[in-house]
């Protein structure tokens, strides 16, 4: 195709956006470590908690992880997830044990 005087094209290579095809995969995989890293916190700790404990923690982590990308897609994900997160760090006590210089 010409173009007229004035008129300029760029031919940018095309790349898909990155949420095209899930509106929220980046969402999905920073929370899907966020509870590995509760699951790994929660095996450490094992010997201090009842079998029965740990059987229902490993059970609420494995359903949030097999649900997490449906959960990212709601519009309050961010509150449902958050809710969720901090239930289980009451139990792990994940967050007392960061380092400062590690937050962001």
């Amino acid at each position: 195709m010409a173009l007229k005087v004035g008129q300029t094209r760029v031919d940018a290579p095309r790349y898909p956006w990155p949420l095209t095809d899930s509106p929220c995969r980046c969402l999905a995989a920073f929370f899907r470590e966020e509870f590995a890293k509760h699951q790994r916190c929660l095996h450490q700790q094992r010997e201090y908690y009842s079998e029965h404990a740990i059987e229902q923690a490993e059970d609420v982590l494995a359903r949030v992880m097999a649900e997490i990308d449906q959960l990212c897609r709601r519009d309050d994900a961010g509150v449902v997830i958050e809710q969720l997160l901090r239930q289980l760090d009451l139990v792990t006590n994940l967050s007392a044990q960061t380092e400062p210089r590690h937050l962001h």
